[in-house]
């Protein structure tokens, strides 16, 4: 299977899997004499567990983790529930950030007049110049890093 089929059948972009293979997540496939990589159906399983993963959230390293917990039979499944509990921990800390975002911006629209002068409560908040006794200042600075 050529990699449009295989991007296909996995729910993942060429791009993707080509990316995949160049930081090691997945292992190199064969290639046919004219050089195209040809996957096999043991890659395409891998692939979709991996969109799965990917669809769940998880980082390119804890799909790294899970991808080898899934192929060693000899793995406990403490393991792979301490990943996933690990991960469930940083998604509550992500949903706090995404509610407490939500409530600032929130804030601020409120207090906007929404009128046709240029004072705008939103603008000065995330210019660091808003005034003081224009808004009540907001608990949340900058709840998400990237």
């Amino acid at each position: 299977m050529n990699i449009g089929e295989a991007a296909k059948a996995s729910g993942i972009s060429g791009k993707m899997i080509r990316y995949y293979e160049s930081i090691g997540l997945i292992p190199s496939v064969g290639r046919t004499e004219a050089g195209y990589r040809s996957f096999s159906d043991k890659d395409i399983h891998a692939l979709r567990f991996i969109a799965r993963a990917r669809s769940l959230g998880f980082s390119v390293e804890q799909m790294s983790n899970l991808l080898a917990l899934w192929r060693d039979d000899k793995r406990a499944s403490s393991d792979v529930k301490a990943v996933a509990y690990a991960h469930i921990e940083e998604l509550d800390s992500k949903i706090g950030k995404l509610i407490a975002m939500r409530q600032t911006l929130q804030h601020l629209a409120e207090h906007c007049q929404g009128d046709h002068r240029p004072s705008c409560p939103i603008l000065g908040d995330l210019a660091g110049t808003a005034d003081p006794g224009e808004i009540v200042s907001s608990s949340v600075q900058s709840p998400l890093t990237y």
